[in-house]
């Protein structure tokens, strides 16, 4: 098998650290700790799911969820660089499709993972793919923890922000244009872009704004910006979101 027939693979960075919620990997949702759910949702991709964890019984979750799992270092500063010591360690190359999903994620919709290594695999141009979907709500556009990316005319990736971008200069300021778009925190990479990714140092865009993507712009990376088919459920950051998962889990998946 070539290089470029090699099947994407999903990559769950699953740290066990979280300061605002502790062993967060582990914690319950409908009777099972978040991370079985993450791997859920990876596997109803039907692509290969594997956790890359500091922690033990992480690894063991995730395998009895049905996904792999492999120890990494615990001194990561990102989960890109938790995916590129896996990368490494397992021989990956260089034009194999990596996909991150973030373990705290699991109401990733499976055809929006599909979609995204899709959109990679099929622009040779493009070193990454991310997803975005329209911004309507004022609220979400002034909003800091929104993140905003705006693109050039192939769906190219100019800039990510925190800030309320792009503006209309014409209209009202305060609220949304319609090119408007929340940038939805999936990636899928070529393992050599990885790579590079991983091994370049911070950019000064990316600690002001403390958004990783920005790394890549700065390296001269092309980020492939997809509409995105379906839009996530909410991830968990704190305690309240559990719930907040376990409202949108469907009956069916549900122990």
């Amino acid at each position: 098998m070539t290089e470029s027939e090699q099947p994407p693979i999903v990559v769950v960075p699953a740290r066990i650290g979280s300061t605002r919620l502790p062993g967060k990997m582990l914690r319950e949702i409908a009777g099972e700790p978040l991370i079985a759910h993450t791997v859920r949702a990876v596997l109803a991709s039907g692509l290969e799911a594997l956790v890359a964890t500091d922690d033990a019984a992480v690894a063991d979750a995730a395998r009895t969820a049905g996904a792999d799992a492999l120890i990494t270092r615990a001194d990561h500063h990102s989960g890109t660089d938790r995916i590129a010591e896996v990368a490494e360690r397992l021989g990956w190359a260089e034009m194999r499709i990596v996909v991150n999903i973030q373990g705290d994620e699991p109401l990733m919709p499976a055809v929006l993972i599909e979609q995204v290594a899709a959109t990679l695999a099929a622009d040779p141009g493009a070193d990454l793919a991310t997803a975005a979907t329209q911004i309507t709500s004022t609220d979400a556009w002034q909003s800091a923890d929104v993140v905003k990316v705006v693109t050039n005319d192939d769906g190219r990736a100019l800039y990510f922000s925190r800030s309320p971008i792009p503006c209309d200069r014409d209209g009202d300021v305060d609220r949304p244009p319609v090119t408007a778009r929340r940038h939805i925190g999936i990636y899928a990479y070529r393992v050599g872009a990885l790579r590079t990714l991983a091994a370049a140092p911070a950019a000064s865009l990316e600690t002001l704004e403390k958004l990783e993507q920005l790394r890549a712009l700065a390296i001269g990376q092309a980020i492939a910006v997809v509409d995105a088919c379906e839009t996530p459920g909410p991830g968990v950051d704190v305690a309240a979101d559990l719930d907040a998962v376990s409202a949108h889990l469907q009956p069916s998946d549900k122990p």
